[in-house]
Parts: structure tokens; sequence; C-alpha cells
């Protein structure tokens, strides 16, 4: 007889939501048009749920109405699951670090109202077969989109376990064709300082870019992320694609994404440029290599102020730590 012993960091299946019951939750939900929190007083651990309906449209950050609403929710895959539940929708949608509107994560969702979303295109460049520049609705129909449950981890010590919904990268790379020569994918995301009031500060070097070797961006856990709580992805969640790698702190994981481009030299990445001593390229989880202004052993929880250790790679070592061997 065959006994399993569980992993650390999964969920014990007594605390998780019978398939049935989430799926037929979400599917209410969405043909009324709301999300999981934002009815019934639901998430009452912020004062949103009194103010006006159109203020609430906006601190949600919901796209404008695009092709593509009706591929949401996505088939969720059980091979990733959770050592602790998910971070509830209204938490996670009004704690965000997107500098680009505000250093404050908790102005975030107030200001992205006015950012455009669609149309939308995304430029694909440098050694590929195929230079090329894609509607992202046409790319996201093109694509095998799955919700995926992963924690988050921000350099900061804070965080999350998000619900996203995307595609694997590998799929777009068998769709563009890099050259045999390209070891890199460099990324790049809007410029617009007229709908982004972060970007008029003119110390920081914008528009944020980041990169991966192509060995990571391969890797099956890597994604590009179009949806979130079973519907598209939210302006202050980095709409309408955002990359997410979840071994790596979350500042890897670069918003709104306009270009990528392949090449053979490793990319200078927005972080390593401002602080290079404080953020490298790899920006991969360890709790034994500290911040050099505070520990990374621990982790507090958004939403329920838990402390956490954490864990090597963010839990997912056996995923990508043979990326990492010399």
């Amino acid at each position: 007889m065959l006994i399993r012993s569980p992993r650390g960091w999964e969920m014990p299946q007594r605390l998780a939501t019978p398939e049935a019951v989430y799926w037929n939750r979400r599917r209410f939900l969405q043909a009324l048009g709301l999300t999981s929190l934002s009815v019934l007083g639901v998430g009452c651990d912020s004062p949103a749920e009194s103010r006006p309906a159109d203020e609430l449209g906006a601190l949600r950050g919901l796209p404008e109405p695009s092709p593509t609403t009706d591929l949401y929710p996505a088939p969720r895959t059980e091979r990733y699951t959770l050592d602790r539940p998910l971070t509830r929708e209204r938490v996670a949608a009004t704690y965000n670090n997107f500098y680009e509107f505000s250093p404050r994560k908790e102005h975030v969702a107030r200001l992205v109202s006015n950012f455009r979303t669609r149309p939308w295109q995304i430029e694909v460049a440098g050694l590929v077969k195929k230079p090329q520049t894609l509607d992202i609705d046409e790319l996201v129909r093109r694509m095998p989109l799955e919700e995926r449950l992963y924690r988050l981890r921000c350099v900061e010590a804070w965080s999350m376990a998000v619900p996203w919904t995307g595609f694997p990268i590998s799929a777009f790379i068998d769709l563009v064709e890099p050259l045999s020569s390209a070891k890199f994918m460099r990324m790049l995301t809007f410029n617009n300082a007229d709908q982004a009031p972060g970007m008029r500060d003119t110390s920081y070097p914008w528009p944020y870019f980041e990169g991966l070797s192509l060995a990571e961006a391969t890797n099956e856990l890597s994604l590009f992320v179009t949806g979130i709580y079973g519907h598209e992805l939210t302006k202050q969640h980095g709409a309408p694609i955002r990359l997410v790698v979840p071994w790596k702190y979350g500042y890897k994981s670069i918003k709104s994404i306009v270009r990528i481009e392949f090449t053979d030299q490793q990319p200078g990445t927005f972080w390593s440029s401002l602080i290079p001593w404080e953020y490298d390229f790899t920006a991969n989880v360890d709790p034994t290599v500290p911040h050099p202004r505070w520990s990374q052993a621990y982790e507090r929880v958004i939403g329920t102020e838990e402390r956490r250790p954490t864990l090597p790679y963010n839990g997912y070592a056996e995923f990508v730590a043979g990326l990492y061997r010399a």
C-alpha cells in the first residue's frame, strides 16, 4: 500500500473548498458581474463597502470591457497547492506595489481609474524568428489559460496567496520562436505619466524593466498573467498582462508589459540599476540571505498578520532549485 506523506507547504485537504462549491460560487458571482469579496459585505476589513458603486468600481480597478471577458474563470490546475488559505480579494486589491502610480500601497487602487488597458499591444523583438506586434486579446485567445494558486512573497517581507489566471511563458515562447542565440528575455512596461502619476517622479528610470534567463522563463511555474480571482486582471495588479514567477521576490514580476525582447546578454533590471547592493538579477526568495536593512527569515501574511517562516524559493524548490546548481 502506498502511503503518501504531505509536504510541509501543502494545504491539508480538509481546509480546501470543495471543487463543486468553489466553481458554482464563482459562476454565480460572475453572472452578477461581481467578484468574490465585493458582495454582501464580505471582506469587511475595508470601509470601501460603504462607498458609492462607481468608486467601488475604481477601487477594484477592473479593466475596460474586452473581447476576452468570457474566458474567465479558467480551469484550475491542481498541480500547485498552498500551505495557507487564499488572501481575500478585497485585501489583495488594496495593498499593491505599483510605483508607476504611487509608492504608497494603499493609494494605488484609487489612482488607476484613468489607466487605459484597451487597446493594448505587445511588441516582440530582438533575437526571435517572428518579430511582431501582438494585440493582447488576440494573444490571450491563442494561449492555454489556466488558474493557479501561488504564494506571492515581497522583498519587504510580507506575503499573499493569490489565484492567478494566465498561460505558461513556454507557450508564448513556442509561438514567437526565439533564435538559438537568445539566452535572456527582457520586458518593458508602459510609459505614460498622464495616466500613471507616479511616473512624474523623475528620480526613477522609467519605464519599468525586468528580465529572466530563458531557462527561468521556460520553467513550468513561469506565467504571463491576465486574470485574477476568476476575472480579468485588475489595473492595480498589472492589467492587462504581467509576469508571475512565484519563487522570486515580487519586484521581479513586472506589470502592464508592452515589449518583450530576446537577447544574448543579461539585461539590466529596474531595481538592480537603482540599488544594486540590495536587489540582484535573480531575486530568488532565500531566508538565509538578509536584505541589507531587514531579515528575510520570516514573512507577514497580509490580511491575517500571521508570522510565518520564509521557505527557500518561496516553497517551490522542487521545481526550480535545479536552475541554480553549479
